[in-house]
């Protein structure tokens, strides 16, 4: 009787075994199923996300910068001279026209230097005129005895001529006709020499005439340079505009070289816009150009491009044509778009808030039940402000979210509500 009972038990352990095998078999199974699983799709709020539809058409290139007005048309006004600022008679913002007087400077040396130099400019003028009259004394002189000796020497000439005839009709010696010839020669000698000091100092009066009003002239540059100093201590506007800036104080000190004021023409300006270096590959001169003064829109073009880039940033010039809006002044910022090309028949979509033109991206794409989107693979091409190209990924009609999906990055679908 023992027997079946041991035999009974031994098929019971049996039975567990085979249970518990089958149990644990189960188990894993189920947990690497559930780990094959993937994560339910996450909701989004429909309305929180930008949607666009693939379009295909025309696509106008554009560059976007935000900027400046400044003026065309700038004159700093420098200090000519050292000086203490005594008044300022205009303030900035009010207009000037040439010979306005913007403010007034003292300082006792250069005009004393002006003083000076009138005084030394008077001597300089009072001897050459004493030197003149020395001169032509002496040429008045020259030419009284030149004349005295063209006298004597025709006296002479006609005594030697007369005593020849009287020596061929056996009147006189020949001594007294030997005498009277060589008395003419040396007098002829004495002209000719008198007539050539006579020449030599007219070149000797011109000569030393014009090394002294070389002093004169000298003089006058110094007195002329020492009085545009003095009238330089009341600063002028120079030209027809509005004064900007007039960074001084009355008392001040300041030096030569200071800028005292600044005076431009508000009625000519230009735009100064500030392009992010990865968009101003493309610009080029002479591109037309849209100027948002925020209180109308100028056209214009690119006249300048700065070969540098200043804090990621290239400076790109735009000469405005037109009338300007009302409000239009320089150091307004204004928002300016540059129009690069005008695509044909090209495929593209809202610019999406991340990715870089000609580069691959992940976008998530509505599906036929409008009700979740999923992750693809898209190419882009060339970009605009607001829109880019789609060179692969997308076709017509498709529907994307181009807003900032990287709270999901882990997941390939999501459900829209």
């Amino acid at each position: 009787m023992d027997i079946p009972r041991q035999n009974a038990a031994k098929a019971r352990r049996r039975r567990q075994m085979i249970f518990g095998a089958v149990g644990i078999a189960l188990v894993l199974l189920i947990t690497l199923g559930v780990s094959r699983l993937k994560p339910a799709a996450p909701t989004v709020e429909r309305g929180t996300v930008w949607l666009d539809t693939v379009k295909r058409g025309p696509m106008l290139r554009q560059v976007r910068g935000l900027g400046t007005l400044v003026p065309t048309d700038i004159r700093w006004l420098p200090a000519a001279t050292e000086g203490r600022v005594e008044r300022l008679l205009i303030q900035p913002g009010t207009k000037v026209k040439t010979n306005d007087v913007i403010l007034e400077m003292s300082n006792p040396t250069t005009t004393q230097a002006a003083l000076d130099a009138e005084w030394q400019l008077k001597a300089a003028e009072a001897e050459y005129q004493n030197l003149a009259v020395q001169l032509q004394s002496q040429v008045l002189a020259q030419k009284s005895e030149w004349a005295k000796v063209q006298s004597e020497y025709s006296q002479s000439k006609r005594q030697a001529d007369t005593d020849t005839e009287l020596a061929k009709l056996g009147v006189i010696s020949d001594m007294t006709l030997k005498t009277s010839t060589e008395k003419a020669k040396e007098l002829k000698m004495r002209d000719e020499i008198e007539q050539q000091r006579l020449t030599n100092s007219g070149e000797t009066l011109k000569a030393q005439l014009a090394a002294q009003k070389a002093k004169v002239e000298q003089a006058r540059a110094m007195y002329q340079l020492r009085r545009e100093q003095m009238e330089a201590l009341r600063v002028k506007a120079g030209t027809e505009g509005v004064l900007q800036e007039l960074p001084l104080k009355e008392g001040q000190w300041v030096t030569p070289g200071t800028t005292l004021a600044k005076v431009v023409q508000p009625e000519h300006l230009k735009a100064e816009l500030r392009v992010p270096e990865t968009q101003a590959k493309d610009i080029a001169l002479g591109l037309p150009a849209q100027i948002d003064t925020r209180n109308g829109v100028v056209q214009g073009k690119v006249s300048r491009i700065d070969p540098a880039v200043q804090n990621g940033t290239v400076t790109v010039d735009v000469q405005l044509e037109g009338q300007l809006p009302q409000g239009a002044r320089p150091d307004l910022s204004v928002d300016g778009t540059i129009d690069l090309e005008n695509l044909k028949n090209v495929l593209y979509v809202g610019r999406p808030a991340f990715g870089q033109e000609k580069s691959t991206v992940e976008i998530f794409k509505l599906d036929a039940d409008q009700k979740s989107a999923s992750r693809v693979k898209v190419q882009l091409g060339r970009s605009s402000v607001n829109t880019v190209e789609i060179v692969g990924g997308l076709n017509e009609g498709d529907q994307v979210i181009l807003s900032d999906m990287s709270r999901w990055d882990k997941y390939d679908r999501v459900r829209l509500e």
